[in-house]
């Protein structure tokens, strides 16, 4: 097998499971980490409650459980084709709830005369999102396509 035959393989199988693979720990990262937070357990659970004790119609804690059970519904829309846009449209709503505490809470996201260059581990925590984003991104922009494992047939070297 010559080096470029290789390199062929190598992207044809790392597109057969690329996606895949976002999708599921897309899944992980939602279902787990939301699980934690209406059952009381997340270490992000003080933080949230601070980012919404402003917010109406139901209480901080509350708020924390609703938060939860939607990110858990964004991981199981993940595992789906079929459900990949309810995903998104679910994750980008939440995606401005997250980044919220960078601007309404910046003692506690960045470290004391460090703004914006140096977040805590609470702000590292929000800004790491980012390559969440990215991932969904990159899932959207392939729903449209046959199907991500047959690859591209207009890739040329």
């Amino acid at each position: 097998m010559s080096i470029k035959e290789l390199d062929h393989h190598i992207l044809r199988r790392m597109q057969q499971l690329g996606e895949p693979a976002a999708r599921f720990s897309l899944f992980v990262i939602f279902f787990w980490f939301g699980i934690l937070k209406p059952l009381g357990v997340s270490a992000a659970g003080p933080l949230v409650i601070k980012t919404v004790d402003w917010m109406p119609l139901l209480s901080p804690q509350q708020w924390l459980a609703v938060i939860g059970w939607w990110e858990v519904l964004i991981g199981i829309c993940f595992l789906f084709r079929k459900t990949t846009r309810l995903a998104i449209l679910l994750l980008f709503l939440q995606m401005t709830g997250t980044f919220m505490p960078l601007f309404i809470l910046p003692e506690i996201t960045f470290q004391e005369n460090g703004i914006p260059f140096l977040p805590t581990l609470e702000g590292q925590y929000i800004v790491k999102n980012i390559i969440i984003i990215s991932a969904a991104l990159v899932i959207g922009g392939n729903l449209r396509s046959k199907r991500p494992a047959e690859g591209n047939p207009h890739d040329k070297d």
